[in-house]
This record gives structure tokens, sequence and C-alpha cells, in this order.
């Protein structure tokens, strides 16, 4: 049903309050020094946590600068709850008392085209003065707490589904860590420890170079000056921004696509579904398994499990030894850890019945993780379609139940 009053719009500076001269920013080595159990947000969240907080209750984030402005891969906006700190490169706002409810506010921040307020080639940035000149519809107060109510409804939602996710993916990594870490795995009281080049390890176990232990392959760029390397393009594409951005356990789809003639005139190689994906460069160690053919630019290391190093195994064992690629990478530019460098990685073989044992139990838990996830993002389809709907006054609020 179409409204046939439409609403008032208004500059969001006239109804927020500005907490932006509170800002602290510290600098990687005073977060070091500060370590604690404090969030510390930047422009996309939380990025640290230290030893104190400036604020305490609920706020509205808003990315100051970054790539994501331009993008919008993720949210613009974001809620930061409790006691935290925000350095200088996120806005920290609430709307005004009796005048705008915040979660209506987050969904208009997260549904405004800001492109017109953006400034800056090479580092995007959203000023707090063109902050103030984004333009809101602004119905009464109480439709916007409807509004609210029915987005926090899906939110609440997916939060569920969130945290199940994150307690069977703690469950995974527990199970693998007492198995292939500590040593207690089933049987254990009865396998003594034997030297090797990783320290003492059960008997039986063997210690080989991921070379000898399963295969990897590369990734490429097509050249973005040939339309016909990405117009329609059907092959699943991933940069690293599509794992760092997602922090999930899945991949379904990339946000790029390209052709047949791409591919085979690029380095990029397809490679198939359910083998384990790892960032190598500026960011190193996002993980993900996509669900799909697909392929990768140059920033990965895709690793294709086998027999003996199956599919979980695999991502628990990459997912273990991020800190290892961390500090074996290298370059001026950017850190980046080779192919050559990762094949010489030591790798830790169980016996193929002990590894079965731990795919056996962790295949259940993953593919609930894979289920929930997938519910995740039709909820969040779903929202995002009526989002612009009941923000513009298109659908009457009161009909919807929440």
């Amino acid at each position: 049903m179409r409204m046939t009053n439409p609403w008032p719009t208004t500059k969001l500076g006239d109804v927020i309050d500005l907490f932006d001269s509170q800002r602290i920013p510290l600098n990687s080595r005073q977060r070091q020094e500060r370590q604690g159990k404090f969030p510390y947000y930047g422009a996309q969240g939380i990025i640290d946590y230290i030893d104190d907080y400036i604020f305490d209750g609920r706020y509205i984030l808003v990315a100051e600068d970054g790539e994501n402005l331009n993008s919008k891969k993720l949210p613009l906006a974001l809620f930061a709850t409790g006691k935290f700190w925000v350095n200088n490169h996120a806005h920290i706002l609430r709307g005004k008392a009796n005048i705008a409810d915040d979660t209506y506010l987050l969904a208009c921040l997260n549904n405004a085209d800001i492109k017109p307020f953006v400034t800056g080639a090479a580092q995007p940035k959203l000023s707090q003065g063109n902050l103030r000149l984004i333009e809101i519809p602004l119905p009464p107060l109480p439709i916007q707490q409807r509004i609210a109510g029915i987005l926090s409804a899906y939110d609440e939602l997916i939060e569920n589904s969130q945290r199940r996710i994150k307690l069977l993916e703690a469950m995974a990594r527990a199970l693998y860590r007492e198995w292939f870490v500590h040593f207690r795995f089933p049987g254990h009281e009865n396998h003594p420890r034997v030297p090797s080049p990783l320290g003492e390890i059960p008997q039986g176990w063997e210690v080989k170079a991921v070379a000898e232990a399963f295969t990897i392959s590369g990734g490429g760029t097509p050249s973005r000056k040939e339309s016909a390397y990405w117009e329609g393009g059907t092959i699943q594409w991933y940069s690293p921004s599509d794992l760092t951005g997602a922090g999930t356990m899945f991949m379904d789809d990339s946000s790029d696509h390209i052709t047949e003639r791409g591919l085979e005139q690029s380095s990029a190689r397809m490679f198939p579904p359910r083998s384990v994906m790892l960032t190598s460069r500026a960011t190193i160690g996002a993980i993900a398994i996509n669900t799909h053919p697909a392929c990768t630019n140059q920033g990965f290391i895709t690793c294709l499990p086998n027999k003996h190093v199956p599919l979980y195994f695999l991502f628990h064992w990459l997912t273990e030894n991020v800190p290892t690629f961390q500090l074996m990478a290298s370059g001026a530019t950017f850190k980046e850890i080779s192919r050559g460098v990762f094949k010489t990685i030591d790798f830790l073989q169980p016996p193929i019945e002990l590894v079965e044992q731990f795919e056996a139990h962790a295949t259940p838990l993953a593919e609930q993780i894979l289920s929930l996830q997938r519910q995740v993002n039709n909820l969040r389809r779903t929202r995002d379609l009526l989002l612009p709907r009941l923000l513009s006054g298109q659908i009457d609020v009161k009909t919807i139940p929440y």
C-alpha cells in the first residue's frame, strides 16, 4: 500500500548529537602497550582491545574514511554498545532525544546514497560537515520506532544464527586443537612421544613439507582494460576483500566474475568446489571455503584437499597456522607469503584413521554452519529489500507484524 503523504526529509545534522571531539586515536605501538578487554573501534569495526574506554552506552559509528565508502561491501554504519574506545576514523553519534530513533537512523545511513558527500580519489573521506548534510526521510517518531521494531526483528534472527555459527566454529576448532595441537586424541595414552623438527610428537605421526602433503594453486587478474574479460562473466573470481570483509567459513559467491576468455588470457586458475582459499598478501590469513568452482586474483594461495588431508582438517590446520604464515611473509611495499615459501612449511601428518575420525566429527558441524550462513544471507537480503520501501513510506508499517 502506497502512502499518500510522503514524509518530510531533513539533514542528518539537524537530528543527531555528534561526539567526534571525544575520540582519541592510538597508534599500534600505544595499543600494544595497553592491551585489555575494551573494544577499540576504527572505521569498519573493532580493530583491537585495550585497557580503557571513552564511551559507555549504545552509539552509532559511521566510517569517516576508507575504500568501503565507495564500494559499500560492508555497512556504512554500525552500533557500538557497552564500554569502548573509538579512534578518529569513525564518526560517533546518537539521535536527538524525542526526535530520531537510533535504529531508524542506522537504517537510513546504510540505505543512503552517500556518493555526493564522499571526497578524495585515493583515500575516500566522509567529513563531519558532509555527514551532517546527508538527507534522510523523517516520519513521526512513533513510525520511526515501528520501522525500527520491524528491522530489529530481522536483526535479532540474524544475531541468533550468528551466535550459533560462532558456537559451532568454536566446537570444531576446540576438537582440532585437542587432538592435533595438544595431542589428546582418542587412545593417546598408548602413543609414546618421539622427537621431530616440530618438537615431540606422537609416534607414527610424520613431519613433511606442505608440498608433499597437498596441492596448492595461485591466481591472476585479467586486464581490466579488456571488457571481454569481464562483461557478462559467470566465473567466480575472488579478491582478498571478499574474504576479509565477510569473516565467514564458506563463500557462496564472489563480488566480481570473469569470462572464459578472461580466464584463458590470465594466470587465474580454476579450482573445484570445497577448496580452501587463503589470502597471502597485505591481509595475510583470511580463510574461506568456496562452494562453487572458482578462481582468485594473485593475492591468494588456494589449498586443495585430498584423502590424507581432507577438507575440514585442512581448513583448521590453516586457521591454526596463520601466525606462522604471517611470520614467514616478506616484502617492502606489503607483506606477502609466496607459494614457494608456503610449500616449505612443516606439516604434521597424523595417521589417516585419526584424520578420518576427526573429519567425521567436523563435517556435520561445518554443514550446520553453511546452512546457518545461508539463512543469515537470506534474512539480510529480505531485510535489505524491505528497507528502502519502509523508509520511503511505500509500505504501511502497521500492516507488518513483528
